[in-house]
This record gives C-alpha cells, structure tokens and sequence, in this order.
C-alpha cells in the first residue's frame, strides 16, 4: 500500500510540473510550483481605500460571501501584542509582505577565539537578514512565518521601527518577538503567538521573500490584504479583495446603524464605531 502511495503522489507531482510547463529536469536543483505576483504602490493604495475602517468581523462576513468561509482566518494563537480601545490604534489594515525563516543547522556559537560580536554580525548579515525590507512600501504589513518553536525574538523594538520608517503600518508573525514592552509603548501594531527574547544568529535563517508562507493555518500571498484588531488576524486573497470589501462595508453600515440605535436608547455617548 505505501509503495502505491509513493506511486501516485510522483505521478502528482509530474502532473503538477506539466501542467505547469515546468521542466521535470529542474525537480532535483529545486522549484517553485506557486506563481506570486508584485503590485505598485499606486495599485495597493487603491486598494486599501477599499478597506479603510473595516474590522476583522466584517471582512470575515465578506470572506463567507464570496464562497470562502474560514479561509482567510488566522488562528487564534495569533493575537494582538497590545490594544489601544480609545483610538483604535492596534488595527492594521495593509499589504502582505512576506518572509519566512527556518531552523538553521549551522553552528550556534562563534568559534572558539572567535569575535563574538564580528561572529554574530556576520550570521546577520549572511544568513538571517532582513533583505525583506527591501520590498516594503507605504501601507504593507510585514508576515513573518518563523520557527515558533524555538525561543527567538527575531522582531525587536529597533528593527520594527525600521521597519515603520519604510512604510510599514504593523507586522503579524505566527513565532515570537522581544521587546514587546517597548513596541507597546511605541504603539506599533504587532501580532504575535508568544513572547521571545533570543536573537537569530545560531537560531535561525531567512529561506525566502515574497513567497507564499503559512501563517496560523492560513495562505498568505505577498499582496494578499491582512486585516488584524482585537478579535485576531484575517487574511484576504488579492483576487477577490475587492469583492469582499464591498460586502464587508454593507455589514458594517448596518452594525453601526443598529448599534446607534441601541447607544441613543441607553443613553450612550456615541462614539466613532457608531458614528
């Protein structure tokens, strides 16, 4: 039985490449078999207008619309680093930028008489770099899938900000970060699973950029929307972002205008989630 298992899942994979037009030569030197596409910053502007004051619940109600429920949806694990309820602060709304890092089997110390410092910037520089940085524009999100079980604080108080100064508006990642205190006081949107502390020199190193990436159980594709608040993390695909946003804006004018409603009877001063 495992022997005709092994069959069919080559014969997949050949299939696969064909209908790919993928070389089946190339299979032993590596391939992709996901295309991913890039997007100017005038295209993800236009689209996040689609998006401006959308909550996670009602892009969810829009994913069910188009024929996609669940799939969007980050797991729960994944949760905000901090919250602000008075100006909504800890939302992101913005374009997937993805990076993926993976255990690395290279040494976890310097030599011995080695530097540790030239040691570590070097596994920086070589292994574990931020060449993602590259590619964030005004209104990304950074997604990082990391080894979350590993104790490594590959986001820190320091490159984050770096990372807001090249246009990003927060960062999700289904690992860990350090700092945590600090990036709350700086008020940077960031969802994590857990708090970390390690840096990534000996722990581990980035395998790609910009390629799909699993994050919580779900696909996210550079250019993909991410939406993120207080009840977690959902994860549009581009092609029906449009579509879904449009849904998602119905839900909301109706929320808000049967929670007026109910504020003005109770007596509630109204608020912007009403207004």
């Amino acid at each position: 039985m495992k022997h005709f298992s092994s069959i069919l899942l080559i014969f997949s994979l050949i299939m696969s490449l064909s209908a790919t037009g993928q070389d089946k030569s190339d299979v032993k030197n590596g391939i992709n078999l996901i295309e991913t596409q890039t997007f100017s910053n005038e295209e993800n502007a236009e689209l996040l207008k689609f998006y401006e004051g959308l909550r996670v619940a009602d892009v969810s109600d829009g994913m069910d619309m188009v024929g996609l429920p669940n799939t969007g949806l980050v797991s729960t694990d994944i949760h905000a680093d901090w919250t602000d309820t008075e100006n909504m602060s800890h939302i992101i709304r913005g374009i997937a930028v993805t990076a993926r890092y993976v255990p690395t089997q290279r040494p976890d110390r310097p030599k011995p008489g080695e530097d540790f410092a030239a040691w570590e910037g070097h596994f920086y520089s070589t292994y574990s770099t931020e060449a993602f940085a590259d590619a964030i524009q005004p209104g990304s999100v950074v997604v990082l899938d990391d080894v979350e079980d590993r104790d490594i604080g590959s986001i820190g108080s320091n490159n984050i900000l770096y990372w807001v100064k090249l246009g990003a508006v927060g960062v999700v990642t289904d690992a860990s970060s350090r700092d945590t205190d600090e990036i709350a006081l700086q008020k940077i949107p960031l969802y994590l699973r857990k708090k970390g502390r390690g840096i990534r020199p000996g722990r581990n190193e980035l395998e790609s950029v910009n390629r799909p990436i699993d994050l919580g159980g779900v696909l996210v594709m550079p250019g993909d929307v991410v939406v993120a608040d207080g009840d977690g993390v959902v994860v549009v695909p581009r092609k029906v972002a449009k579509q879904v946003a449009e849904f998602a804006h119905g839900i909301l004018v109706k929320d808000k205008a049967g929670r007026k409603k109910l504020y003005e009877s109770l007596g509630i001063p109204l608020d912007d989630t009403v207004e």
